[in-house]
Formats: C-alpha cells, sequence, structure tokens
C-alpha cells in the first residue's frame, strides 16, 4: 500500500476554495482504479493548511492518477488559492520498508470537544519533551475537519529507535504523560517513506529566497506583547504567524505578577478577564515598614476603578492568551528562531532556524519584534538605547516561599532599611494564590556579587553561583522583616541584576518593537509585562488597518510618537522610585491610578483633535488622547437593562459618538445621518456611529443613526457634553476627535489622519 501526503496553505480568504476543490477532486479520485483512501487533515497550529491524503494499491494505481486528468484538474483549482508547494510538502510512503530507515508514524486519537484546549496545552508540552529524545525529528498536529479525531503524525531517524522508545514503559510517564489521558484508546499505523523514480523527496533549492510561508504580520515572541498582538490582528481577520524561540512556555513565576487595572480593561475586551480573575489574587493595597515602622499604608480598592490590581503570574498570563489565540486559529509556533531578516517597500523577509536545525524562509508584510530584553529583532534593526543601558550596580535575588506573619492580605509589603538616610537593605514581598505564599524580591547575599568580581553577572550565572538557598531568604526576612517571621517551602530562586534602558526609535519601515524589545526597566511598580501589553494594544490596530490598504500614510509613525514618551516616562519614573519607599505622599490615589495606566493620555499625538468654538466647552470631559471613561445608566430600545459606554465602543473598530439634548437645533439632528453615511463611507466601514440623546431630547428620524438615552445623564455629566457634541472613540479606548458643536468638517479632516488610505 501507498500513502501520498499533500501538505498546502491557502492564501488568507481562499480556505473554503481549498474544501470545495478537494470535495470535487475526492468524488473522482474514489472511483479510479486502485484508490483505497482519500482524506483531508487540517494542520491544528494554522488554519490555513491543509494535509491531502490518498491511499493506494500499488505503484501503478498512483501512476495513473498522478499523470491523469483528476490530479491535474485538482492542481488547476488550487494553484490560484494556494501558495506555491515545495519539494518538502509532499510526502510519499509506503507499510512496508523501501531502504529508508525513516519511520513515519501516525498515532489516531479523539478529543472531545470540551476538552480540546487541555489536549493543545499537553501536546506542547510533548512535543517540547520529545526535543530531546534520541531518534525523534519532528511531529505535526493534524485534525479531521468537523470531527473529535486528531492524528499526531511523528518523524523518527529509524524504526530501530522509535521501538526502542515504544518499548520503554518509562516514555509514557517521561515524555507523553501531558496527552495520557488521550491515549487510552489510540490507532497507530507505520509508514516508511520511498524514493520514486524521478521524484527527489529531498529536493531543495537551497536559496534563502525560497519563501516557504507568507502572511500579513510575523510576530516574533509569545510572551505576553506578542501575543496581544497577535490576538489583536487575528480579532480583525489579519493573518498572523507567532515565532518563539524557546520550545516550552515557562513554567514558574519569575516574571511579572501584577496585571494593572487598564490591563484588566483590555483583557476584558479581549474576553479574558473572566478567566484572569479565577486564576489570580485581588493585590488589595500596600504597606511600608522603614527600620521596622509602619510609615504607610494605603487601599488600592479605590471607588470608579474599572477593575481593581490583579496578581497573576506572567506564566497564567500566557497560558490565557494562548488559548484566546488558538481560539481564533493561532498558534505559536515554538522552537523557532529568528535569525535574520531583510525588507523593502513590500514587505519582510525572514529567515528562521528550526529546533532541528533546519531553515525557513516566512515573506510578511510587516514585522513585529517583541522578543523580549535580548531582543534579535532590536538588534538586526541597529536599534541603540537613549544614552545607552543603564544597569544597576546590585545583584538581586528572587525567590518564592511561604511565610507565617500576620500581614494584610493581599497587600504587598515594602520593607527598607536606612542608615543615617541612605537605603542599605530593601525586601518586596508580593502575595500569590495560596496561604502566606510571597513572591520575595531583596539584594543578594554578597558571596554572589564577591563572585562576579563586581562585573556583569554573565547568561546563566544563576546556575554557575547556585541558586539562593532558603537559609538566603531566612536571612533577608530577619534583617528587614518583623521578628519571628519565618521562611518555609523553597519552590524556587534566582539571581538576576536590573537593566534600564529606552531605544532611539520604535522601528524603521515595515519592522517595529515593542514591550522589553523596546524599553528596560526596573520592576518597581511592575511597569514591564503592562507596558508591553499597551504598545502592542496601541500598534495592532494601526498594523490592521495598513495590511488591509486603508491606513493614512502616517498612521505607522504614530507608534512611535504616542508610546515611546510613555516608554521614557515609565523608565524614568521606575529608576527614580528604585531605592526610594516608592510613594508620592502628596497624592497617592493619582499615583496609584497613574501606576495602573488609567491615566495615560496620548495627548500630544499627531492623530488626535478638537474643534471646540466655546473655551468652556467639553471642559470637563476627556481631553482628545485620554482614555474614554466608562459610565453607566444608557436606555436602548428593546433592551431589558441599563447599558454601559463600553458595551458600545467595544469591538474591533473607531465609535463615534454623537450628542444632542433639547436644545439642539432640528437642523443639526437632521444632519446626523447624512455625516454618519458619508463617515461610513470615508473608512470603509470602520467607524460604528451612535446618536445619545438626553432623556427629553426630540426623537429623531428613521434614518438616524442607532439611538441611545442618556437617561442617567452620566454620560453628560462625565463628557461634558451640552447642546450637540461628538466624541470619536479609537479601538484602543482613547479619544481620536471630540467637537462641541458637531462639527462634519473638521471630524473629516481628523479621519483622514488615520483612514488616507480609504477611498
Amino acid at each position: 500500500m501507498i500513502r501520498t501526503m499533500l501538505r498546502v496553505r491557502a492564501r488568507p480568504g481562499a480556505e473554503q476554495r481549498v474544501r470545495s476543490a478537494w470535495r470535487t477532486a475526492a468524488a473522482q479520485i474514489g472511483a479510479l482504479p486502485g484508490n483505497l483512501r482519500r482524506e483531508l487533515f487540517l494542520d491544528a497550529n494554522d488554519p490555513h493548511t491543509f494535509v491531502l491524503v490518498t491511499e493506494w494499491a500499488d505503484d501503478d494505481a498512483l501512476h495513473d492518477y498522478e499523470n491523469g486528468p483528476v490530479a491535474a484538474h485538482l492542481a488547476d483549482a488550487l494553484r490560484d488559492g494556494c501558495e506555491p508547494a515545495t519539494a518538502d510538502d509532499h510526502l510519499v510512503m509506503r507499510d512496508e520498508p523501501d531502504g529508508d530507515p525513516t519511520i513515519l508514524v501516525d498515532v489516531e486519537v479523539t478529543v472531545p470537544a470540551d476538552r480540546l484546549a487541555e489536549f493543545h496545552r499537553g501536546h506542547a508540552e510533548v512535543t517540547a519533551r520529545m526535543s530531546g529524545v534520541p531518534g525523534y525529528l519532528r511531529e505535526d498536529l493534524l485534525r479531521e475537519p468537523d470531527s473529535d479525531v486528531h492524528h499526531i503524525f511523528a518523524e523518527w531517524r529509524t524504526g530501530a529507535e522509535f521501538h526502542r522508545w515504544v518499548a520503554n514503559p518509562a516514555h509514557a510517564r517521561e515524555e507523553a504523560g501531558p496527552i495520557a489521558p488521550f491515549l487510552l484508546d489510540f490507532r497507530r499505523r507505520l509508514f516508511h517513506p520511498t524514493t520514486r523514480p524521478g521524484v527527489d523527496r529531498a529536493a531543495s533549492t537551497g536559496r534563502e529566497t525560497d519563501v516557504h510561508t507568507t502572511t500579513d504580520v510575523l510576530i516574533v515572541g509569545a510572551g505576553p506583547t506578542g501575543l496581544t498582538a497577535a490576538v489583536e490582528l487575528a480579532r480583525r481577520g489579519i493573518d498572523c504567524r507567532v515565532v518563539e524561540k524557546s520550545v516550552a512556555p515557562p513554567g514558574q513565576a519569575d516574571k511579572a505578577i501584577g496585571v494593572h487595572c487598564r490591563t484588566m480593561e483590555i483583557w476584558a475586551e479581549q474576553g479574558i478577564v473572566r478567566e484572569a480573575m479565577d486564576a489570580g489574587n485581588w493585590l488589595t493595597g500596600n504597606v511600608v515598614f522603614v527600620n521596622g515602622t509602619q510609615t504607610h499604608r494605603m487601599s488600592w480598592e479605590l471607588p470608579g476603578l474599572p477593575y481593581a490590581h490583579l496578581g497573576l503570574p506572567q506564566y497564567e498570563t500566557e497560558r490565557l492568551l494562548t488559548d484566546r489565540l488558538a481560539t481564533l486559529g493561532v498558534r505559536p509556533q515554538r522552537g523557532a528562531e529568528l535569525t535574520g531578516f531583510t525588507q523593502g517597500s513590500d514587505g519582510v523577509l525572514a529567515t528562521l532556524t528550526l529546533a532541528d536545525g533546519s531553515i525557513r524562509t516566512v515573506r510578511a508584510q510587516y514585522l513585529i519584534g517583541a522578543d523580549g530584553a535580548h531582543s534579535r529583532v532590536r538588534d538586526l534593526l541597529g536599534l541603540t538605547f537613549s544614552g545607552g543601558l543603564g544597569r544597576f550596580p546590585q545583584l538581586f535575588m528572587l525567590a518564592d516561599v511561604d511565610v507565617n506573619w500576620d500581614m494584610p492580605d493581599g497587600h504587598l509589603l515594602r520593607f527598607l532599611h536606612e542608615t543615617d538616610g541612605r537605603m542599605d537593605g530593601m525586601l518586596v514581598c508580593v502575595p500569590l494564590r495560596g496561604q502566606g505564599r510571597y513572591r520575595i524580591a531583596t539584594l543578594a547575599p554578597p558571596r554572589f556579587f564577591a563572585q562576579t568580581g563586581g562585573r556583569d553577572a554573565p547568561p546563566g550565572f544563576s546556575e554557575e553561583l547556585a541558586e539562593p538557598t532558603l537559609d538566603d531568604v531566612q536571612a533577608a526576612l530577619d534583617r528587614l522583616a518583623p521578628p519571628g517571621t519565618k521562611a518555609a517551602n523553597l519552590r524556587w530562586s534566582s539571581v538576576f541584576r536590573i537593566s534600564h534602558g529606552i531605544v532611539d526609535r520604535y522601528g524603521h519601515g515595515r519592522v517595529f518593537v515593542a514591550g522589553d524589545a523596546a524599553h528596560l526597566h526596573p520592576p518597581a511598580g511592575g511597569q514591564g509585562m503592562n507596558t508591553g501589553i499597551q504598545d502592542a494594544w496601541n500598534l495592532a490596530w494601526k498594523v490592521a488597518l495598513a495590511v488591509r490598504g486603508i491606513a493614512a500614510p502616517g498612521l505607522l509613525d504614530s507608534y512611535e510618537a504616542e508610546r515611546r514618551p510613555e516608554g521614557e516616562e515609565i523608565v524614568g519614573r521606575a529608576v527614580r522610585m528604585a531605592f526610594t519607599d516608592e510613594l508620592d505622599r502628596a497624592d497617592l490615589e493619582r499615583q496609584f491610578l497613574q501606576e495602573m495606566s488609567l491615566l495615560l493620555s496620548y495627548a500630544d499625538s499627531p492623530l488626535v483633535g478638537e474643534c471646540v468654538t466655546d473655551p468652556d466647552g467639553l471642559r470637563s470631559g476627556p481631553r482628545p488622547g485620554d482614555r474614554a471613561p466608562d459610565l453607566g445608566g444608557l436606555r436602548r430600545q428593546g433592551v431589558g437593562h441599563p447599558l454601559r459606554l463600553r458595551d458600545l465602543t467595544a469591538g474591533t473598530r473607531h465609535t463615534l459618538l454623537l450628542y444632542a439634548d433639547a436644545s439642539a437645533e432640528p437642523a443639526a439632528l437632521a444632519a446626523v445621518p447624512g455625516l454618519c453615511a458619508d463617515v461610513r463611507a470615508l473608512t470603509r466601514g470602520e467607524v460604528d456611529a451612535y446618536l445619545l440623546l438626553s432623556p427629553d431630547a426630540g426623537a429623531p428620524g428613521p434614518a438616524a443613526p442607532p439611538v441611545v438615552v442618556d437617561a442617567g445623564g452620566e454620560f453628560r455629566t462625565r463628557y461634558g457634553v451640552t447642546g450637540t457634541a461628538l466624541y470619536l472613540v479609537r479601538p484602543d479606548g482613547h479619544v481620536g476627535f471630540r467637537s462641541q458643536p458637531i462639527d462634519a468638517d473638521a471630524l473629516r479632516k481628523n479621519l483622514h489622519l488615520v483612514f488616507g488610505g480609504a477611498r
């Protein structure tokens, strides 16, 4: 028996064309002499990739098919809708050995729909574990359309190595354990690759310009920044590919913990805020001690917050974002390292090195470097840190331990020691989920610094110098924490040095950097991860418009114009606060709101503007560039409960909020339908419009946009509107433009700054 497997990748939007072409061909193939099977598989990690499978009784039957009209018609049907196939995309194999020692294994398993996420997480872990097994080369995860059946299709160097691994009963625990519950009932088939006359299975030109994959946006890095960018692009229907050098996700809480209130708002928009709250713990305040005396205590449970401050380890954040991305049909490719790229006026050509040493090239319209503190994208772009990369001379240690003290639940604790007004000791304790569990940061024991000779610790130095011990943690507690405090159950520990700086540019041409690739700062305030998420939140909607060809020429330049000043301010503030009690005692509430990114404004952005005839008009409302605050008390016909403003502005498009009260001129209201029609045409439907009316305003005409009544007057009060007015809210939740009264011409001019490419 002979099996063929042809991998094809549909161009964006052509997926249904591939399915239709295969359905037609499969019916014809089934009628050919010698055909035993014909199936369509989907790549479980790439919704655009299909695998066409046929099985034949003998070489003659396959030869007749490949040289006959059915195969020719199928090739013609796929040509325009698919990317060009390479030699590696076509596999031919037999169920009996044919001289090649390589063995191909097809494991068929059934995965219930309600356990799909569990299976995919487990399979990713299995793939990472298998990379170290002798003889194992690679595998693909395929699934049958509209079915619970999945196929794990693996390649081994030799049959002997595969059978040796199978014969070892420990392998189920050591490598396959994460998906063991799904292997209780499976079907396995073995195949051997074959070399046929005139066919070279390994044929390749070997030239770097061979393009293996095309996509709209290539994202380098599968941390919170890269995953956020991918989710936002995928929500907008933009084809994107995420590659990550690490073969496995992180497994310990050695990175960010604090999730800011503004980030929680973003997660509500993305649909993961409930899962985050379920997995995390609330950070409800902070307490500061100096030389053993409490100097400050503040509650972070302030009225009016959209969400409170959440504690969630970064590995959980990455899990939630990865799962959300999977629902949009995108899965990060792990074990894929960016090694180079070139760019031109029409796109970027990137080179990747995979875990098995093979080289792949990807062509994309844009590339986003979210690859962290040691960013390869940043280096390849030639970006430098303004003023150089700063490093604190001290070494710090982190530890995950249980602590037995009587401290307020949910509070971040800071213990400082000062001598002659100079701080010479610090201990920061962040509560984790679990009774008495904390992530502790403090100065590393002197022996670590002594062993480095005062120089920068080399990569992997925590392994070279050994990890801090429970005794090291206890010594810090003995010096700085309340008397009698004891630490126990050390789960992990590490040593690190703090670097800080910001790059001179946030990108060049079609390549951008975001997150730690763009800015590094001390962990004070937990800014790193949250700032990176904000970078991606700002950039992704702009890139999406550029991919679709409707972005104004300067839209992508606004990413740096808006985000770099914010990054610079955050880096500077974090450096200043690193060795203080981190308090602006004059206005503690404002400082907290600033740390939580709720006061973030792009007021100096070239994209934002206003037209207000009365100097006092809209004075109490959010300014252009400010975050558009949420509010309640809105009523819409047919809805049995009050709406919030976020119910109107949520989504992937701009939102135009037009307001009118009883004093509005009838002519102004009569012009609203025409204005909305013009806006939709100008932006190709990228703006949703609503007419907000005060309760005493007259009913609009039938052609008006959807009407919402400001029943409680909250919009009027919070946004400072009277008469007629408008606010344009961007997809990232910031005010792009406002006017009072409604100024249609000024609005159109502002929209041209964003949608200059639309016609």
